[in-house]
């Protein structure tokens, strides 16, 4: 069979639009995930045993299991507790989940790589709980996790594809619908394939952005601490815009 890509090439806008819906729940499951799982890794590390408990068993279940299931449950077991939700609804609430429990594991080895001293020398001088994490332990930890995080978003990213399970009209879900009626699978799904490394590309290019912005070789001390360390500044010299 000979290749025609002008079929795909026709399809393109429809394929296009299904991609805004992919982007769409890639982000948003991956926002609230690393809200959820951040919350969870505070708890990951509290002093609370039954705390610690709780999230680790979350992580077991939702980690163990894959995201298709977690699909499936939502969409097609809740209506037997009386639930009832739409396709798009059930997939983000699904693919939240999941997002969370592997989130948690990230962000918790971002906190516990933050040296103890520094919250407990936060804590002599008497700032609450919560600026310690705002002003001590979150900027060290993003540092620390932009790789397995990002890691995680573009294999989140596609992951969305399986939500054409539940009939979500995502790419993956689009693209089915355009090779059936069609019978040109392979111009389709290869056009498809290239849409989802644009998006990955895309992904892995932040990425790097991020390391180079977070990295404190490459940045280095800013002018005025620069100028103190040189003993040219005094070190209550106004702060830098």
């Amino acid at each position: 069979m000979d290749l025609d890509f002008s079929v795909a090439l026709t399809y393109l806008p429809v394929m296009l639009k299904a991609t805004l819906l992919t982007i769409t729940l890639a982000l948003v499951t991956q926002t609230l995930g690393t809200s959820i799982g951040f919350v969870f890794a505070l708890g990951r590390t509290s002093r609370s045993r039954i705390l610690r408990f709780v999230v680790w068993a979350y992580v077991w279940l939702f980690r163990g299991t894959p995201v298709l299931l977690h699909l499936f449950f939502v969409y097609y077991a809740a209506p037997l507790f009386g639930v009832t939700l739409d396709a798009i609804p059930a997939a983000i609430i699904a693919m939240t989940l999941s997002s969370a429990a592997y989130n948690t594991e990230i962000l918790r080895a971002g906190i516990q790589a933050v040296h103890p001293g520094q919250v407990e020398a936060a804590e002599a001088v008497g700032m609450r709980y919560s600026r310690i994490v705002r002003h001590v332990i979150a900027p060290q930890a993003v540092r620390i996790v932009i790789p397995p995080y990002m890691s995680n978003f573009i294999s989140h990213t596609k992951n969305t594809s399986l939500a054409s399970v539940i009939t979500v009209p995502e790419l993956m879900l689009t693209s089915q619908m355009v090779y059936s009626s069609t019978y040109r699978a392979i111009e389709i799904l290869t056009v498809a394939g290239l849409i989802y490394l644009l998006l990955t590309s895309c992904l892995t290019g932040l990425q790097l952005w991020l390391e180079r912005r977070t990295s404190y070789e490459a940045r280095g001390m800013s002018r005025r601490r620069r100028a103190i360390f040189l003993g040219k500044a005094p070190a209550s010299a106004p702060r830098e815009a």
